[in-house]
């Protein structure tokens, strides 16, 4: 599967984004889909999950520093996994990649098969 994000930027301290992540080669429903994110001499970081049970619901899980921020969903229809970014702050200043997994969705790069380019984002104090 490749991946192709965007919507990254630059935004002002508690401002918003909607970072887009469109899957294109196979299956879209077959996937997990995951966020990750990698700052300036940092190591790359979990940020969000999102596996759908093939019914209605999906399950998403974040990481702490992002939970109540931040909001992953996807849309099947469109083959398209979106990070919603709210309350954003300098320290979520990073390259933001979207990743994807046939396998059971973890928080480590390891457990992502897919990934795509990354988009920046960019956070002034």
């Amino acid at each position: 599967v490749q991946l192709q994000a965007s919507g990254g930027g630059l935004v002002q301290t508690g401002g918003s984004l909607r970072l887009s992540c469109v899957a294109s080669g196979r299956t879209f429903t077959d996937y997990a889909m995951g966020w990750f994110r990698q700052a300036p001499g940092e190591e790359r970081e979990f940020v969000a999950t999102t596996r759908w049970n093939g019914g209605s619901i999906y399950y998403s899980y974040y990481a702490d520093s992002v939970k109540g921020r931040f909001t992953i969903s996807r849309d099947n229809a469109v083959n398209t996994v979106y990070l919603q970014m709210g309350g954003l702050k300098p320290e979520d200043t990073a390259i933001y990649y979207c990743a994807a997994t046939k396998r059971r969705p973890g928080v480590g790069v390891v457990d992502y098969d897919y990934w795509g380019r990354g988009t920046q984002v960019t956070v002034s104090s």
